[in-house]
């Protein structure tokens, strides 16, 4: 069973940093693009970074770019979103998800797995 698992998602002050993971389980994900998306509270689902699977080809929404990195660990079939400077408008579920092909990396539609979610909060 394929299964992506998103972790560090928590309670932060406005200025705040997290981290969050995204592993993945029963298959190799190595070759697959990687993206964060985050959906908030009678929102719909948005992109937020996107990351080839070389890691050649990055993608940020604008409004995080500067602040967010996404990153990704192949050996460890990990992928990463380093938070800074959080605003009390980054509260959202995140979610993490893959795809096999590089094109269109910031469309939610374009994803085939995703995992279940995990909440960021930030306070004012």
């Amino acid at each position: 069973q394929v299964q992506l698992v998103e972790s560090g998602g928590g309670l932060v002050q406005a200025g705040g940093s997290l981290r969050l993971s995204c592993a993945a389980s029963g298959r190799t994900f190595s070759n697959y693009a990687k993206g964060w998306f985050r959906q908030a509270p009678g929102k719909e689902r948005e992109f937020v970074a996107a990351i080839s699977w070389s890691g050649g080809r990055i993608y940020y929404e604008d409004s995080v770019k500067g602040r967010f990195t996404i990153s990704r660990d192949n050996a460890k079939n990990t992928v990463y979103l380093q938070m800074n400077s959080l605003k009390p408008e980054d509260t959202a579920i995140y979610y993490c998800a893959a795809k096999a092909s590089y094109v269109n990396l910031t469309e939610v539609a374009e994803y085939n797995y995703w995992g279940q979610g995990t909440q960021v909060t930030v306070s004012s």
